[in-house]
């Protein structure tokens, strides 16, 4: 008898837990995916990707500790504001979008971090099918808000470095008075707006 109430307890603690989730998703309107690298040794190209998906859990409308994170990005949705450059970054020197047109991320981490409103991601990024480990810092403002129709939102400034090479975005170009076309570390610079589900 006292086994079946403890399953009883732990069931419902469980489900009350499970309840307790605050669910979003990304609101494509209000948010970028934004990158940027150095190019030719003096100046910076920026880009983005135009179509991506996202959804968060959290353990409330203003708490992202421990917040589980899931992004998918259509890699051909790539913009550059060069039709030429974005073509070169979908081919095989680079993205491949043809045989890996999905690039992904998964969170393993939420914390908070030492300044308000600050989180330090952790999780694994999927391009062209090879995972690695990322560490991205996530700022809120810590408050939401509701808009005119009702929609409570909240937003994040995501931003971090990946080395392209390590996911086989190998090409690149010696120049004559040295260094290299394009830098292999890629800034990560990104505003994500949440709308509450």
């Amino acid at each position: 008898m006292k086994k079946q109430q403890f399953s009883i307890l732990m069931g419902s603690m469980f489900a009350l837990a499970v309840s307790a989730q605050t669910n979003w998703k990304v609101d494509n309107s209000h948010s970028k995916i934004g990158f940027s690298v150095t190019h030719m040794m003096v100046g910076e190209t920026e880009g983005k990707f135009k179509l991506y998906e996202g959804k968060v859990s959290s353990t409330s409308e203003t708490d992202f500790n421990n917040a589980n994170i899931e992004f998918t990005v259509d890699v051909n949705s790539i913009n550059t504001d060069d039709d030429r450059r974005d073509g070169h970054l979908k081919s095989d020197d680079f993205f491949n979008a043809v045989k890996f047109p999905k690039m992904t991320f998964k969170s393993t981490s939420m914390k908070k971090g030492k300044a308000v409103g600050e989180y330090i991601m952790e999780g694994n990024l999927t391009i062209r099918d090879i995972t690695k480990k990322v560490t991205l810092t996530a700022v809120t403002s810590g408050k939401s808000v509701k808009d005119p129709y009702g929609l409570t939102r909240v937003g994040f400034k995501v931003k971090g470095t990946i080395n392209r090479i390590e996911y086989g975005l190998k090409w690149n170009a010696v120049l004559e008075a040295g260094g290299v076309a394009v830098s292999e570390e890629v800034k990560i610079d990104s505003n994500i707006e949440l709308i509450k589900s």
